[in-house]
This record gives structure tokens, C-alpha cells and sequence, in this order.
């Protein structure tokens, strides 16, 4: 189910920026990249100690594929995504790490905060071949607070049902 909701959510993010352009990411930052970020935190935590890295690699390059494959013209956008969440990917992971031992909205905000920047400053350079600052500190701010919000919400709906389970 999360992987689903990941790949839908970066998939739609890729092709809206490739047909809306470089202020629609500040929307899909909040909405989908948000979803993603945190998405990928209770990823790490169910795939942590069996093949983390290759599935997070796999994953974040599934979504960059299936863009493209939807739109070819989604080209760079797919490739500004797949640096980027690589990239940042790999920042989060060591984050929400570093984090192990705070409470779990501690380490996916955590760690958010830092991927959101790489993410931002990787996506809109490769994208669109400068860093464009307004569109950067957009970006950055939107998935922030989007991750936040993604967070409450699946807190909600599937940790603490499977806390709940565990028990």
C-alpha cells in the first residue's frame, strides 16, 4: 500500500511540473512530496535490515521510469526526480537514523527538514538548470509543513495501528 501511495503521488508530482512548469512544484511539494518524504520514513523503518538501500534505490527510480514512461516529455523532470530523490533519499536515511531513539514524529520531521533541502536545491537545479531561490525556499517550505501534515496523517491511519497490533 505505501509503495503504491509513494509511486502515485511522485508520479503525478513529475508530470504536473512537466506540464504546469516550475511554480506548480511549490503546490506538489506540499501535497505529493510531502506525502513522499514521510512516505519513505515508514518504508525505512519496514524494510530497515533487509535490503534497505537496494528497495529505496529501486523505488525512487521506479517513480522516475514510470513518469517517463507516461509522458516522454517528462524527461528532464523524471531525471531532475530521480537525482533529487536520490539525493535526498539518502540524507533522510541517514537522519532518520541518527534520530532512532526520538520519538517517531521527532525523526520523520527531522529528517524531512533536511531532505526537503536537498531535494529542493537537486530538483530545480537539475530541472530547470538554475536554482531559482524563490522557487527553492518554496519548495522547501511547502514540503516541510506538507511533511508534517502527511505525517499526523499516517500516524493516524497506520502507526499506531500497527503499534497497536504489535501489542
Amino acid at each position: 500500500m505505501l509503495v503504491a501511495l509513494y509511486l502515485a503521488a511522485i508520479v503525478a508530482a513529475n508530470l504536473s511540473v512537466a506540464y504546469f512548469g516550475p511554480y506548480a512544484s511549490i503546490i506538489n511539494s506540499f501535497v505529493f512530496i510531502g506525502l513522499d518524504i514521510t512516505t519513505r520514513d515508514a518504508l525505512h523503518e519496514r524494510w530497515e535490515g533487509k535490503n534497505l538501500w537496494g528497495k529505496m534505490a529501486l523505488l525512487i527510480l521506479s517513480g522516475s521510469v514510470l513518469s517517463w514512461l507516461l509522458n516522454r516529455d517528462a524527461g528532464r523532470i523524471a531525471l531532475a526526480s530521480f537525482a533529487a530523490f536520490a539525493a535526498s533519499g539518502a540524507a533522510d536515511t541517514i537522519v532518520y537514523h541518527l534520530l532512532r531513539h526520538r520519538p517517531k514524529l521527532w525523526r520523520v520531521n527531522g529528517s524531512n527538514v533536511v531532505s526537503s533541502t536537498v531535494d529542493s536545491v537537486v530538483f530545480t537545479f537539475v530541472a530547470f538548470g538554475t536554482l531559482m531561490p524563490v522557487i527553492v525556499a518554496g519548495q522547501i517550505l511547502a514540503k516541510v509543513a506538507g511533511g508534517y501534515v502527511w505525517a499526523l496523517v499516517l500516524n493516524r491511519l497506520f502507526w499506531r495501528r500497527a503499534q497497536t497490533q504489535e501489542r
